[in-house]
């Protein structure tokens, strides 16, 4: 027997290589099309490359056609990363493929999974679910709303970061692909395909695609006898070089215990547009699968009606409260055994959201069924003596808050707050829960209201939804609390990241850019966003704790637990970004100060300057005294000017490259007329150092000279007094002599700026 650590280790090392094997696949998707681009790019490390967003906006353009905007260079920052990866999720969001929980940052960190889902959404769009839009399972089966719409649990849904792209037309798109495998190719060569896994580890139905695509490329009675790996390696070799399909897929892919769908239906979406007959493939189908579901919801209709006829006819009958909720009983058993099957036919299958014609007739009855046994219920309820039949009231709708789902709405705030509303109703329904119960179980035990018998079996079917409410009661506060703090703090998310997209746009002037500023400090500062959101995050910790205990599942203990890592951890990344934004926006702002700062006083100067050059020598000289200034001031204009180019748009940029341009003609101009000005004041500084040394040296030479003519007495006081003053003498002469050196090194190179 294998331990549970062995299998984990097994199931990891399975999901590494299935992380494997999609990225290879995927690479070589993209490559096929980024192949198409003018020039052409290549992706070498799928997480890698597609970090900044580049690669990803180009890949975007071949598949849609169209242009879109992207920050380039060779110098770009990660705020410039998270731009391009928000242009391009914005793009796919305009495509109505919503992509709940992907996040820039995820991608600019280059994170497998959500890298790989992403890639995988886009090709199951922009390929597999365009190939296969002609087939009808597809067209039966997909959204109404949305042609890709990723999808997450209302129960524990995954923040921004950590987004498991769940594709609700994935299920459709297979079907529709896997159909028509199965009938365009391996029901004509006599094999069975039953996925996208195993079925396709023999290379036998690679080969059946193949064969119905051009029946003389394959034998099929050798591909039987063949090993799987050579199948496979013939299969895809055939498809590059006689059908012109890249090839995605290696061997050693494939002939592996669980071969990754995802790769294989990237590979196989392919063969669809080389089938020469796709139309009678979609006529075959839609008679098959389209007159199934049209009886289907006819007898469902026969059945609703029926049903409905039934039920008004008994609730017209004379009988005693016993009988009639014995009558109720039978009608909501037959009711419950149904109601799955019909809420699932009566589900729109057009893209446009309507419903076909049998659908809405289906659904019509249903509605009145439905609403028609829900008012004999309260009925019944309430015709119970009093207070029994006030009792029965408020145990109907206690238990229909308990039992009550929270509709996602598509802002996590108003979410948040619709929860806050029904958790303060249910707070103030379940209050009464006591009362009510202590009052029913004396009811209960007596069998009778004042002296008049109530049917035993309501009774006890009251009973125990009593005890339903009263031991769900607690669990369901504490999740109301729980879901109302979760969809707080997902709104906080979703605000900051919205906000982090508005700013790290491609800036515009001063003023705009000023006014980014105000609101980030309004928004982030002023409200105390990061402390508010610390707040939130810690009562949500210890509502999620209560919460999961109280439940005592350990799946629901483990999906509280993920999503609160793996909102922590999007939040880490998250905050970085947010916190960076004020000193991008101050840097953006001292830029465009020193630019216009810079650029004004040099056309002015250049102005002067310009008409200087006419004056005489003397006044150019002085002009351009301050020359080292202005040369400065030119530098900082250029650095100023080429930070906002590059952190600008595109308009702007191309303003700004224009006056740079005509600065920088006038400027060089000038500057080769009048650059041996640069140096003037060290010149004329060198110069009168070196006619001061001079002068020094000329006087101490006279004053040493004096001292060798004055006449000595001879004696032994006066001579050593002689030879100390020599030594002095000789020393001062020579820390001159070094000065006149040094000076005279000055002299040459001022005479060789000179010249």
């Amino acid at each position: 027997q294998v331990s549970s650590r062995g299998r984990n280790r097994i199931q990891v090392s399975w999901l590494y290589e299935q992380e494997a094997v999609q990225k290879r696949t995927f690479t070589k998707w993209i490559n096929t099309h980024l192949a198409k681009r003018n020039p052409p790019l290549v992706v070498n490390d799928l997480f890698e490359d597609i970090k900044d967003g580049v690669m990803l906006l180009a890949l975007l353009e071949v598949l849609s056609g169209q242009k879109l905007p992207c920050e380039q260079g060779r110098h770009l920052k990660r705020i410039h990363w998270v731009a391009n990866i928000g242009s391009a999720l914005k793009f796919l969001e305009g495509r109505r493929i919503k992509l709940v929980n992907i996040n820039s940052t995820d991608i600019a960190d280059g994170r497998p999974s959500i890298v790989l889902g992403l890639m995988w959404t886009i090709i199951l769009y922009f390929q597999i679910e365009e190939l296969t839009s002609n087939l009808p399972q597809l067209q039966s089966l997909s959204s109404s709303t949305s042609s890709v719409d990723s999808v997450v649990s209302s129960e524990a849904a995954s923040p921004p970061t950590k987004r498991k792209v769940v594709t609700k037309v994935q299920g459709n798109a297979k079907k529709a692909l896997l159909k028509w495998v199965q009938y365009t190719a391996a029901k004509q060569a006599g094999i069975e395909v039953k996925d996208f896994g195993r079925s396709w580890r023999s290379g036998v139905a690679f080969h059946s695609v193949i064969h119905a695509i051009r029946p003389e490329l394959v034998d099929m009675e050798k591909v039987k006898g063949r090993s799987n790996r050579e199948n496979l390696n013939e299969a895809f070799t055939i498809a590059e070089t006689e059908l012109g399909i890249p090839r995605l897929l290696d061997p050693e892919d494939v002939d592996v215990d669980k071969p990754d769908e995802k790769s294989i239906m990237t590979y196989v979406a392919q063969f669809l547009k080389h089938y020469p007959d796709l139309h009678n493939t979609t006529e075959m189908q839609e008679n098959d699968v389209g007159k199934e579901d049209r009886l289907m919801l006819r007898d469902l209709k026969v059945w609703v009606e029926q049903f409905e006829r039934d039920l008004t006819r008994t609730q017209m009958v004379e009988a005693s409260l016993q009988e009639k909720y014995q009558s109720f009983k039978h009608f909501r058993v037959q009711y419950e055994i149904k109601r799955k099957q019909i809420e699932l036919v009566i589900q729109s299958s057009r893209k446009d959201g309507k419903l076909s014609l049998d659908q809405a007739m289906v659904k019509q009855a249903w509605d009145r069924v439905s609403s028609r046994l829900l008012d004999w219920h309260k009925y019944l309820d309430k015709s119970l003596p009093a207070p029994l039949g006030t009792i029965g009231a408020w145990l109907y709708r206690a238990e229909a808050a308990v039992r009550e789902e929270i509709i996602v709405q598509q802002a996590h705030e108003e979410t948040a707050n619709t929860i806050h509303r029904k958790l303060e109703q249910h707070k103030d329904l379940l209050k009464n829960l006591d009362g009510h119960k202590k009052a029913f179980q004396g009811i209960h035990r007596a069998r009778s209201v004042n002296g008049v018998p109530v049917p035993l079996e309501q009774l006890d079917d009251m009973a125990e939804r009593f005890n339903f409410v009263a031991s769900t009661s607690e669990l369901h506060l504490l999740k109301m609390e729980f879901l109302e703090l979760k969809y707080r703090l997902l709104s906080l998310l979703v605000l900051a990241e919205s906000k982090l997209k508005s700013w790290i746009i491609k800036y515009g002037r001063r003023e705009s850019v000023e006014l980014l500023l105000q609101n980030y400090i309004s928004v982030i500062e002023n409200s105390k966003f990061f402390e508010q959101y610390e707040v939130t995050y810690q009562i949500l910790k210890r509502a999620a704790e209560m919460y999961a205990k109280a439940n005592g599942s350990v799946e629901e203990a483990e999906n509280v637990m993920k999503f609160m890592n793996e909102t922590t951890a999007q939040w880490r990344n998250l905050s970085v970004e947010v916190r960076s934004v004020r000193s991008m926006l101050e840097e953006v702002i001292a830029n465009w100060d020193r630019y216009s700062s810079t650029v004004a006083s040099l056309q002015a100067w250049l102005e002067d300057a310009e008409k200087m050059l006419n004056q005489p020598e003397h006044a150019r000289k002085d002009f351009f005294r301050h020359l080292p200034h202005w040369i400065q001031q030119h530098t900082a204009m250029n650095d100023a000017g080429n930070f906002l180019i590059e952190t600008c748009d595109e308009t702007i940029s191309r303003d700004l490259k224009q006056q740079l341009l005509l600065l920088n003609g006038r400027w060089r101009e000038l500057f080769m007329k009048v650059k041996q000005y640069a140096r003037a004041d060290e010149f004329d500084r060198m110069r009168k150092e070196y006619l001061d040394g001079v002068a020094t040296l000329s006087t101490f030479a006279d004053g040493t000279n004096g001292k060798f003519s004055v006449p000595v007495e001879v004696s032994f006081l006066n001579v050593k007094m002689f030879v100390q003053d020599l030594e002095v003498s000789f020393f001062l002469l020579s820390v001159c002599l070094s000065f006149s050196l040094f000076s005279s090194q000055k002299r040459e190179l001022f005479n060789y700026l000179i010249l």
